[in-house]
C-alpha cells in the first residue's frame, strides 16, 4: 500500500477491526475499514478496483463485491476441486501467483493462463546481520504447524549437536544467526527465507516446490525433509565458512534482482492495468 501510493494511487483497506495490519495501516495514514461483507458491497462501488490478499478475502469478493477484483494465491496448497470452489475461482478478473508452482497450481485448478500473472513476494529493507561466525546459533520458525516441519529441525539439531533458536520474531533473531533452516512440506514461495537473504544469513530450506524455486542455483542448500539430511547440512554450513559467504552473496543478489518491493509494485501495477483493460 505505501509503494502504490508513492506511486501515486490511492488505497482503502477493509482489516479485522484492530488487528496489527489495522494498526500499521491507520498509523500509516491510509483509510481502514471492517472487513464484512456489507461494508465490501458499499465500498467496492466507489474503487477502480479490489484486490483480495487471502483466501478469506476472497470468499468475500466472490460475493459481495460489486466491481472487478483480482486475487494474491499465495499458499502452496491445492485448489479444491468442489463446485463451489470452482465457483469462488471463476469470479476474479485476475490471480497475482506467487510463485512459478502456485501458478502451475492454478492453472491445473482449471484457471486460464491468461488470468494469472506472476508477481513475487517482496522483502522489505532490515537491518542487516552481523558479520557471519558459525558459533552463532541456527534459527528456525517457531510455529507448531506440523507443515512447518519443527520436529525434523529439532532431530537434525540434535544429531548435529548445533544449537537452534526458534524464533517467532526473525527480524531480530536473524541479526545473530548461523543459518535459518527452513523445513517445510509445502510452500508457496517462502517469505522467511528472502528476509534471511536480504539481511545476509545462509538458508537451508526444503527441496519443495516454491522454496526450491527461491533457493535454486546455489542460492540456499536444498535438503529432503529427512532428518540426517538437515543435520549434515548444518553440519557443512557451520564447518565451511567459504560456502557460508557464497550462500550469502547469492541470497542478497538474487533480492536485489528480483524480490524488492520496486519489483513487487511494478508486477502489480502491471497486473492492475491488464486487470482494468479488460
Amino acid at each position: 500500500m505505501n509503494g502504490l501510493r508513492s506511486a501515486g494511487h490511492e488505497n482503502v483497506l477493509l482489516a479485522h477491526r484492530e488487528s496489527p495490519l489495522w494498526q500499521r495501516a491507520k498509523a500509516d495514514g491510509f483509510p481502514v475499514y471492517p472487513a464484512t461483507f456489507a461494508k465490501l458491497w458499499r465500498r467496492s462501488r466507489h474503487v477502480d478496483l479490489v484486490h483480495a490478499h487471502d483466501a478469506r478475502a476472497h470468499s468475500m469478493a466472490a460475493v459481495a463485491c460489486r466491481n472487478r477484483f483480482v486475487v494474491s494465491r499465495r499458499v502452496g496448497f491445492p485448489v479444491g476441486g468442489s463446485l463451489l470452489s470452482r465457483w469462488k475461482y471463476r469470479r476474479p478478473a485476475r490471480f497475482l501467483a506467487v510463485s512459478q508452482f502456485v501458478t502451475k497450481q492454478l492453472k491445473s485448478a482449471g484457471v486460464p493462463s491468461e488470468k494469472i500473472d506472476l508477481v513475487y513476494d517482496a522483502v522489505e529493507i532490515q537491518q542487516a546481520a552481523d558479520v557471519w561466525s558459525p558459533e552463532y546459533p541456527a534459527v528456525a520458525l517457531a510455529s507448531l504447524d506440523p507443515q512447518k516441519g519443527r520436529v525434523l529441525v529439532e532431530e537434525a539439531a540434535k544429531l548435529a549437536s548445533i544449537p537452534v533458536i526458534y524464533s517467532d520474531n526473525l527480524p531480530e533473531a536473524l541479526r545473530r544467526a548461523s543459518m535459518l533452516v527452513y523445513i517445510t512440506r509445502s510452500e508457496g514461495l517462502g517469505s522467511a527465507a528472502l528476509l534471511a537473504m536480504a539481511m545476509g544469513v545462509p538458508v537451508i530450506g526444503s527441496a519443495v516446490d516454491g522454496l526450491a524455486e527461491l533457493l535454486s542455483d546455489g542460492v540456499g542448500l536444498l535438503v529432503p525433509n529427512d532428518a540426517a539430511e538437515i543435520g549434515r547440512a548444518m553440519v557443512s554450513l557451520r564447518n565451511d565458512p567459504a560456502l557460508a559467504h557464497v550462500l550469502i552473496e547469492r541470497g542478497r543478489a538474487r533480492v536485489e534482482q528480483q524480490f524488492t518491493m520496486r519489483h513487487l509494485v511494478q508486477a502489480v501495477l502491471k497486473s492492475y492495468e491488464r486487470t482494468l483493460a479488460g
